[in-house]
């Protein structure tokens, strides 16, 4: 349980979150989605009894230097791509921002977050948007 009674489902697989995610939308039960809650005091807040948390989805599955490729699941921290790719000497082309400070809030940003609010900083007139460098994805959509 979460905050005044939520329910904070957090899965380990993304069979997982595609279930408890079509299990709300069967239940016509608005779902909130969040990595790590550090843009949470960006727009309107959520009107939801369940919350589907991206923490439990971490980690990098594919790094190859030579090639500029990562993979990371959605509730990676930000930080531990940025040290995967530091340690071999690269960086991601865009900066994006940490709002912590600015928002006044907690938790780690995650690559899912950075991904869904397409977060470039000042580098996206030179070297893209966020999004410009991604290869592929993989989603689980509203129903499942």
């Amino acid at each position: 349980m979460g905050a005044l009674g939520m329910t904070v489902h957090r899965p380990a697989s993304e069979a997982e979150a595609a279930s408890i995610i079509a299990d709300a939308a069967a239940r016509r039960a608005p779902l909130s989605i969040v990595g790590g809650g550090t843009k949470r005091g960006l727009g309107r807040p959520t009107q939801t009894q369940d919350e589907l948390s991206s923490l439990g989805l971490s980690g990098i599955s594919l790094h190859e230097p030579s090639e500029l490729v990562i993979a990371a699941r959605t509730g990676t921290p930000l930080a531990e791509v940025e040290a995967a790719l530091a340690a071999k000497g690269q960086c991601l082309p865009f900066e994006p921002m940490d709002y912590r400070t600015l928002l006044g809030s907690g938790g780690e940003p995650t690559i899912g977050g950075m991904a869904a609010a397409n977060l470039s900083g000042p580098r996206r007139i030179k070297a893209g948007a966020c999004r410009d460098s991604f290869l592929g994805a993989r989603f689980v959509n509203g129903k499942g």
